[in-house]
């Protein structure tokens, strides 16, 4: 996808907040720390877009990006932090569960994990509450650069199973260091926000008349 624009619009906590133009919406969720801010920059090509909190578990919002008047990517609050309070994971369930079962321009979930690691409690939950929802949804593996490439078979096995993935789940290697994965995923998401993956040529007769005026 070519990016022509992107800008941050809104940290939204409810549905009186959330954008009305009807646009494609992405969402993005992930632990705390898993690079879910690396990943946006890294997709949308921008340097300092998404912002990473100083302080993990801290932003509550839900984040939206728009991006060349397409869609939206919207990131969710990092869950698993240990130093959120229970009321505070509470309110951050409820946020998050109005939105993914009311939200009608949902059309994907991209939760994170990292490849180095297996899959925690928190991310199996997500995961089968994705699940039992029928939300659509891909796993992406961040981080992928800190593993080896002859690693990388037996550490996405690993996530398949620890989340009970069946094949038609998608699963993405991605790096925000080196690009990996990167065409991958925005084919992806382009063909669940029903954008054309090429976009059309320009009409033959503008090219003829090109060549007739060189």
């Amino acid at each position: 996808m070519k990016i022509k624009q992107t800008e941050f619009v809104i940290s939204a906590v409810g549905p009186g907040q959330y954008p009305e133009d009807g646009l494609p919406e992405i969402a993005l969720a992930g632990r705390s720390n898993v690079g879910k801010s690396s990943l946006i920059n890294k997709m949308l090509l921008r340097r300092n877009l998404a912002r990473t909190s100083q302080q993990p578990g801290k932003t509550q919002t839900l984040n939206y990006y728009r991006i060349n008047g397409d869609l939206f990517f919207v990131d969710f609050p990092g869950y698993g932090y240990a130093r959120v309070s229970k009321s505070e994971r509470e309110a951050w369930g409820k946020m998050i569960e109005r939105y993914l079962r009311g939200r009608e321009p949902l059309k994907l979930v991209l939760q994170l994990v990292d490849l180095r690691h297996p899959p925690s409690a928190d991310d199996v939950r997500m995961y089968e509450w994705l699940s039992h929802y029928e939300i659509p949804m891909a796993v992406v593996a961040t981080k992928a650069d800190k593993v080896s490439k002859s690693q990388w078979p037996k550490h996405m096995k690993i996530i398949r199973q620890s989340l009970g993935m069946p094949g038609h789940v998608p699963l993405v290697l991605f790096s925000s260091e080196t690009g990996q994965g990167r065409d991958e995923l925005w084919s992806i998401i382009m063909q669940s926000a029903g954008i054309p993956l090429n976009p059309p040529s320009e009409p033959l007769n503008n090219v003829q008349e090109t060549e007739d005026n060189g």
